[in-house]
C-alpha cells in the first residue's frame, strides 16, 4: 500500500514539476525538429540538477501534501476501523492536572468502593481472541476469567485453548512455542502437547511419557471471527452453544472495523444495561456530537439535536438468551427525522456475548457483534464488531462503529466509578421492574464453586 501511494504521489509530483517540458515537447512534435528534441530533453537534465531552493521545497510540499490526502482517503474508502481504548483513557477525570491519566485511574480503581457483587466470573462461552489475529501455525498467550491460556491455530486450520503453562518445568507455551500439525511444542524443553486433549505426544530425550504429562484442553468453538472458550466452575461440559450468523458466514454482511474498551466493573453491569431502558435517555439522548464526556452532553450547544429510544427486554424461551427490542428516532430543532430511524434487536446469549441487528431505513440491515471477557475480576475487555451489506461503503461502516463507541464511551464513564448496588432501590414502574428481572435471569450464570471477589482479587494495579 505504501508503496503504491508513494508511487502515484512522485509520479504527480513529476508531472506538476516538469508541465513546462511538456508544453516545448508539443511544440516540437508540431515542428517536427530534431534539434528542438535534443535541446529540450539537455535543458530538462539541466533543470532537473539546477533545481532552486525554492523548486526543492515546493516540490518536497507538493509530494508531502498529496501522500497525505491519499493515505486519509485510502484509509476511509478501504481500512476498516481499529478504535482501540485503554482503560485509562476513557472514563476517569483527571483530578490533579500533574497525574498522568493512568495514574488517575489506578488511583480511582483502589480507592472505589466496590459494594458487594456477585461471582466475578460467570459460567458461558467467552471470546478469548478474534479469528483474524490468530495465523495457522501461530500461538498467542491470553489471560480471562482467572485463567493463563495458550491459544494456537494447528495445520488443519483449527484453534486450539490449552492451560498456558507446561507441567514439566513451568514454561509458557505461547511464549515461542512453535506449532507441529494439532500440537504445540514447550519452547523449553521441546516436549509437545496436543490441542485435542492436552496429553503430551512426544518427548525428545525419552521414549517413555509419563500418565501425567498432560495440560488442561478448552472446549473451543470458532464462529462469526472470535474464538470461544468455554468455562465452568463446576467443569460441567457446554449445555448450550452460540449461533452462527448465516449472513456473515456467507458475505452478505460485510466486516466494517472494530473497537475495544476495558472497563473497570463487574461483568454483570455490563449485560445489565440492556435491561436498563431508562437509561437510554439519560446517558444516550444527547447526539453524537456531543461527545463522551457526561460533564459536557447536556451542554446548550448540543440541545438542537436529540436521540429517542423506546424498547423492552425480555427472557427468551431458550432460558441463557435475554432479548432486548428497541427503536431509534432522531429529532433535529424539534422536528422528528423519519430516514433515521432505526429497529434494533440485541441478543444478551449467555452472559459474554452479544448479536445486535439492526435495520436502518437507508443502509439496511447491518449487525454488531459484541464479546465482553474478565481479564481481571472487577476489569472487563469488550469488542464490538460491526458488519453491514458489502454495498454499504466502507466509510458509512466505520460511521455506524464510531457511533457505538461513542455511546459505549459514555456508559464506561458510568461504570467505571461506580459500586455494584447489590440492593439497589426500585420502583414500581415497567423500567425499574425490567431491571429485577435482568438480575433474576443473570443467576443462572453463577454456580456453587464460581470465584468470588474476595477469592480471586490479585494486585489490581498496572
Amino acid at each position: 500500500m505504501s508503496k503504491l501511494l508513494y508511487g502515484i504521489v512522485f509520479a504527480l509530483a513529476f508531472i506538476l514539476v516538469s508541465a513546462n517540458i511538456g508544453y516545448e515537447l508539443i511544440d516540437a512534435v508540431s515542428t517536427w525538429n530534431l534539434s528542438n528534441y535534443i535541446k529540450i530533453f539537455k535543458s530538462f537534465g539541466k533543470r532537473i540538477v539546477q533545481f532552486d531552493m525554492f523548486t526543492v521545497l515546493l516540490t518536497g510540499g507538493i509530494i508531502g501534501v498529496l501522500y497525505v490526502v491519499l493515505k486519509w482517503l485510502y484509509q476511509l474508502l478501504f481500512v476498516p476501523m481499529n478504535r482501540v481504548r485503554l482503560i485509562e483513557e476513557v472514563g476517569y477525570i483527571r483530578e490533579v492536572d500533574r497525574m498522568s491519566k493512568k495514574d488517575m485511574a489506578n488511583l480511582v480503581q483502589k480507592r472505589k468502593n466496590m459494594g458487594k457483587p456477585p461471582p466475578v466470573y460467570p459460567n458461558g462461552w467467552f471470546a478469548v481472541a478474534e479469528s483474524r489475529d490468530l495465523k495457522k501455525g501461530e500461538s498467542k498467550s491470553y489471560s480471562i476469567l482467572g485463567l493463563d491460556l495458550a491459544v494456537f491455530r494447528g495445520a488443519d486450520g483449527r484453534a486450539h485453548v490449552i492451560d498456558a503453562y507446561c507441567p514439566h518445568l513451568g514454561a509458557n507455551f505461547a511464549i515461542g512455542g512453535r506449532v507441529f500439525d494439532n500440537c504445540i511444542e514447550c519452547p523449553f524443553h521441546g516436549w509437545r502437547f496436543s490441542g485435542d486433549d492436552g496429553k503430551c505426544k512426544k518427548i525428545p530425550y525419552s521414549s517413555k511419557i509419563p500418565e501425567t504429562a498432560r495440560v488442561k484442553a478448552y472446549n473451543t468453538l470458532e464462529l462469526n471471527g472470535f474464538i470461544y472458550v468455554w468455562y465452568h466452575a463446576e467443569g460441567i461440559e457446554p449445555t448450550w452453544q452460540p449461533p452462527e450468523i448465516e449472513e456473515i458466514t456467507k458475505g452478505q454482511l460485510v466486516f466494517g472495523g472494530r473497537s475495544e474498551h476495558y472497563i473497570n466493573a463487574h461483568i454483570e453491569e455490563v449485560p445489565e444495561n440492556g435491561a436498563d431502558i431508562s437509561h437510554l435517555a439519560q446517558v444516550h439522548g444527547p447526539i453524537m456530537a456531543a461527545g463522551v464526556d457526561l460533564r459536557d452532553t447536556y451542554n446548550r450547544i448540543w440541545e438542537f439535536g436529540k436521540h429517542e429510544w423506546a424498547g423492552e427486554w425480555k427472557q427468551l424461551p431458550e432460558g441463557h438468551i435475554g432479548q432486548l427490542n428497541l427503536t431509534h428516532g432522531l429529532k433535529l430543532f424539534g422536528v422528528h427525522i423519519p430516514v433515521l430511524d432505526m429497529k434494533v434487536q440485541a441478543n444478551q446469549i449467555g452472559p459474554g456475548i452479544v448479536y445486535l441487528t439492526f435495520e436502518s431505513s437507508i443502509f439496511g440491515k447491518g449487525c454488531y457483534l459484541q464479546s465482553l471477557a474478565p481479564v481481571e475480576p472487577m476489569k472487563q475487555k469488550i469488542v464490538h464488531q460491526v458488519y453491514m451489506h458489502w454495498s454499504v461503503p466502507m466509510c458509512i461502516r466505520k460511521f455506524f462503529l464510531l457511533g457505538e463507541a461513542i455511546q459505549i464511551e459514555r456508559d464506561i464513564m458510568i461504570w467505571n466509578n461506580k459500586k455494584y448496588e447489590s440492593k439497589p432501590v426500585l420502583t414500581g414502574t415497567m423500567e425499574d421492574q425490567m431491571l429485577a428481572k435482568h438480575r433474576r435471569w443473570y443467576k443462572q450464570f453463577y454456580s456453587e464453586n464460581s470465584p468470588t471477589l474476595h477469592q480471586s482479587k490479585k494486585d489490581l494495579s498496572w
